[in-house]
């Protein structure tokens, strides 16, 4: 996991060029998408941060974007289980 704020433009680019890092996330949403996202695009650079695979933002308990990674999300919701308080 690499903050965005602690990295160079020419390091990121280096380590997107060489596999290093492949998706990006919001650290305060805790959501996950590809580096492509529009959405993720429009963040604040002090919000994102920077996984290596997607095993990497599942252990940092981050959810799939639902715009980018729209199967990955509906099948994480579907998983995900509300608890609604008893009336």
């Amino acid at each position: 996991m690499i903050l965005h704020s602690q990295i160079t433009p020419l390091s990121l680019r280096s380590k997107i060029r060489h596999g290093e890092i492949v998706l990006g996330g919001n650290k305060k949403l805790k959501i996950f998408g590809l580096l492509s996202c529009k959405s993720g695009k429009r963040m604040k650079k002090e919000n994102r941060i920077f996984f290596k695979d997607e095993k990497e933002a599942w252990q940092n308990s981050y959810r799939p974007c639902g715009h980018c990674m729209r199967e990955r999300y509906k099948k994480w919701k579907n998983n995900f289980s509300f608890i609604t308080p008893d009336d």
